[in-house]
């Protein structure tokens, strides 16, 4: 079947003629349309006619009735003809014959899959139906905001913008009104569509009790062919963009609300992550495998090595307190030095290839596999810090600008996809985002500089939880496993800690001999992890995960 495309819906008919069918006689196992019910009853038969009304003849008796004998009961399956059979039925003889509870058992999981798939389906939808009422219900307070950030800069032109301002006003009303009826029709749309999903789940409940495997059978095909939703439309807020005073063009220069966007969002992936407590275990002493001395040179601060990444093949970029990046293998040995305009605080991984974030421009650049620094595209006003690669083969950045700070999602050519700076209640979420990972559910992990502790929002920017150990817990940098550990190095504590995908503390990761001021933190292949120490300017690969067990 092409990609698109959905099963055709069975038609039933009547057995007498070709209109819908309504009815069903028990007796004789025909279905009836209303015309043809007459007719029938006035048919005589040995143990006489039991009309039903066809939707609920199923309910009505669990058991499965022969189509060729339809006063007998199935007590078999022919998967040549793909029919249950009772003893009488002679016809299939040669065909190959199994039994029913062996068909009736095929179908049964077959539902329980469908329905698992049904039911995750409903949890994603009540997910982005509790976003979407959170979205409601900070409606007034987000569009006040902008009201008084529109008022504000009108008190500073006094008489001659009080016309933009009413203008602007009104502008920003009407999208409210706008925005409403949008989000209230999805909330309208989600809510349905979690109705019929219940619906059909009581169904599949229901029906796994019964033992009529021609309800099954056409059960499973209604079941199979109720499509899930593949994305949603997230609406963005207006904004309130603030330009620089000019008399003779006030609607130009006073400022503009920018309309309401919507962009597709798939739903969440149903990506398989592994047990994190089953396999190995962590070394109570984790052990040193070597150590890589970076060279970059002492900061004022004493600070020399700031940000890693490691590469598909078991290879390490490093940026510090000079102006150059440099690739050294696991063992230590120098393989490239690449001249870059700024210092190298915060690189990752994209698309195979290394990126940084360059604070002289504000922008975000590559480097080529020549060693050719190519710029990808710029942050604008906003400067630039944290960035990591998403499972989605998009770009996660962390921005600054004055005392404002936000996470954007960027397409390779620099579109803004996604901006997260605001909470449900429409406060600030950063002070200054600083380190950025993406898990394997798809969280979005951020350590906040100012505050000290770690922010992790899902991929809809709907907060997780936050990670704070004690008032010495300095959040640096921070990681990933494949199976959704987390990892958040502590500057001042001189430790990592592990956490598991819900932001709950499993152990400290200290090897023997410790770490000191422990900055960037990689993880790498075989139950290792790589940590810069930032005032030594070493790195330590770290061993802290047990042989894996054949």
């Amino acid at each position: 079947m092409e990609s698109g495309e959905t099963t055709p819906v069975e038609v039933i008919e009547c057995g007498l003629c070709r209109n819908p069918v309504s009815s069903f006689c028990r007796q004789c196992g025909v279905n009836l349309c209303d015309s043809c019910i007459p007719n029938h009853l006035r048919v005589k038969s040995k143990t006489g006619h039991v009309i039903v009304n066809f939707t609920t003849k199923y309910e009505d008796d669990d058991s499965c009735f022969c189509e060729s004998h339809p006063q007998y009961k199935c007590s078999s399956y022919c998967k040549t003809c793909e029919v249950p059979i009772c003893l009488h039925c002679t016809s299939h003889k040669s065909h190959q014959i199994s039994e029913l509870s062996n068909k009736i058992e095929e179908l049964l999981k077959r539902i329980a899959i469908e329905c698992d798939r049904l039911q995750s389906f409903r949890h994603q939808l009540e997910t982005v139906l509790d976003h979407t009422t959170k979205q409601l219900s900070s409606l007034p307070s987000f569009y006040k905001k902008r009201k008084d950030e529109v008022t504000v800069k009108g008190q500073e032109w006094y008489r001659q913008i009080e016309k933009t301002v009413k203008n602007l006003h009104q502008e920003l009303d009407d999208l409210k009104k706008e925005n409403e009826a949008v989000l209230q029709k999805q909330k309208g749309e989600i809510e349905e569509m979690i109705r019929t999903v219940v619906e059909m789940i009581r169904k599949a409940t229901n029906i796994q009790t019964s033992k009529n495997v021609k309800q099954m059978e056409k059960f499973k095909l209604v079941i199979e062919q109720r499509e899930t939703l593949k994305e949603f439309t997230q609406y963005t807020f207006p904004k309130f963009h603030e330009c620089k005073i000019d008399e003779h063009y006030l609607q130009t220069y006073f400022g503009y609300i920018d309309k309401m966007k919507e962009r597709k969002m798939p739903l969440f992936e149903n990506r398989f992550i592994p047990d994190p407590d089953s396999g190995r275990k962590v070394l109570e002493v984790p052990s040193v495998s070597s150590v890589i001395d970076s060279g970059f040179p002492a900061y004022e601060n004493n600070n020399r090595l700031y940000d890693m990444a490691v590469t598909d093949d078991q290879k390490v970029w490093m940026g510090g307190n000079s102006y150059e990046l440099k690739l050294f293998d696991l063992q230590g040995h120098l393989h490239r030095a690449v001249t870059i305009t700024d210092k190298s605080m915060y690189i990752g991984m994209y698309n195979k290839q290394l990126v940084y974030t360059d604070h002289s421009d504000n922008t975000v650049k590559k480097i080529s596999d020549d060693d050719t620094v190519v710029t990808m595209f710029s942050t604008g006003d906003w400067r630039p810090h944290g960035i990591t690669e998403s499972a989605s083969g998009d770009l996660l950045v962390c921005l600054l600008k004055d005392d404002q700070s936000k996470v954007v999602r960027y397409s390779s050519t620099g579109t803004v996809l996604q901006e997260i700076q605001y909470d449900s209640q429409c406060q600030p979420l950063y002070q200054f985002a600083w380190y950025i990972a993406e898990n394997v559910n798809g969280d979005i992990i951020v350590t906040e500089f100012k505050k000290k502790i770690v922010i992790a929002l899902d991929r809809l920017g709907i907060f997780r939880y936050t990670y704070s150990r004690n008032n010495d817990f300095n959040a640096t940098s921070v990681d990933t496993d494949s199976i959704g550990h987390v990892y958040v190095s502590d500057y001042n504590g001189h430790k990592i800690h592990m956490l598991d995908r819900d932001g709950r503390f499993l152990r400290y990761i200290i090897p023997e001999g410790g770490i000191k001021s422990p900055r960037p933190v990689c993880m790498v292949d075989h139950g290792e992890m790589i940590v810069g120490e930032t005032l030594t300017g070493l790195a330590k690969r770290i061993k802290f995960l047990e042989e894996q067990m054949n």
